[in-house]
Order: C-alpha cells, then structure tokens, then sequence
C-alpha cells in the first residue's frame, strides 16, 4: 500500500478515534502529527501486527502525549471561561428538524461526556472496540495488553458506562418513538 492509499483509508478512522480524547480541532491537528509519523515510518514497518494496529498505535501514542502537553493549557483555559454562559443563551430557529438535530447532538454529547468522564484505560478498550470496530485480538495489539486484560477492561466499561447512564440520565421515548433521554438534575 502506498501513503496516498493508507492516508485516505485511515485518516477519517484515526481523526474520529482521536475525536473520543480532545476536541475535533485538536484531533485533526494530531492527526496530522500521526501520519506524518507514519510516512517518515513506513519503510521500517515490520508487519509484525496489522497496519491497522500499527497505526492505530501511534495514534494512541500521540493521544497521550497530547494530553499530557494539553493539561496545564486546560487547567488555564478553564479559568478564563466566563460561567455565566449557557445553553440558553444560544438561539436557533424554531424548525422541527433543527430541533430534532439539536436534541440528537445534545444526547450525543451527553452520552460522549460519560464516556469520557471514565478512566482513560477503560475509555480506550471502548472507544477501539465500539466506536472503531477493533476486535478485541487488535486492541490489544494497539494498547499492549494481553488479550484477557482487554476483555476485563471493556467488560468494566461498558459496565461503567451503564452505571453512570443509570445515574445521569432518564430514559423514554418521543413522540417520534425514538429513544431519549435527560440528565436527571443533581
């Protein structure tokens, strides 16, 4: 395979998994720093592990050097926020659809906002094996762990996940029969 060809193949995987551990402009900006590895790397690749694990690898690699970089800039950016801002506050048309839209984006961050309150090892194993289709056998070539390890850590994943779903949110549906949900207030 070319780089042209593994590029266009893995950059929108790489992007969105990354997306599961910083904003969306951090995970392009990282996935950028990924291929460029992978290009400056892939005359030495020893196919010891799929390409797929390999460059799914890095991709972690880089996600926690990110993080690691990322923390006292977070920390800064925090205070500066102003906490009188709200949802409220924004304005959108009063269309059906938008608000159909809105309301699906809103479950979406809600629910991706649990899966990144759990701990990091727990949200790897489930964002490999349920946001990127990774069998269990490739993430644990990805995060070098035994096989055994990756079962136990996304079985308490998703066991966490339930949880905190349980204790965050009110399940029902819509008018539309679709499944919804609210943050139970605190």
């Amino acid at each position: 395979m070319t780089f042209e060809e593994i590029y266009q193949e893995f950059q929108p995987k790489i992007t969105r998994y990354l997306c599961s551990f910083m904003s969306e402009e951090e995970a392009l900006e990282v996935s950028q720093a990924v291929f460029l590895k992978v290009s400056q790397s892939l005359e030495s690749f020893r196919a010891e592990s799929s390409l797929s694990t390999w460059i799914y690898r890095i991709a972690t690699n880089a996600a926690h050097d990110h993080a690691s970089l990322s923390m006292t800039k977070q920390r800064r950016a925090e205070q500066l926020l102003d906490e009188d801002q709200s949802l409220d506050d924004f304005v959108r048309e009063d269309d059906p659809e938008t608000d159909w839209e809105y309301i699906r984006s809103e479950m979406g961050c809600c629910i991706r906002g649990m899966v990144d309150g759990l701990p990091e090892k727990l949200r790897e194993v489930l964002v490999l094996s349920e946001f990127e289709g990774l069998s269990n056998a490739e993430i644990a070539d990805v995060l070098k762990a035994s096989l055994d390890t990756v079962k136990i850590r996304l079985h308490r994943a998703r066991k966490a996940l339930r949880e905190a779903m349980g204790a965050g949110c009110d399940f029902y549906r819509d008018e539309r029969n679709q499944l919804m949900c609210d943050r139970k207030a605190q």
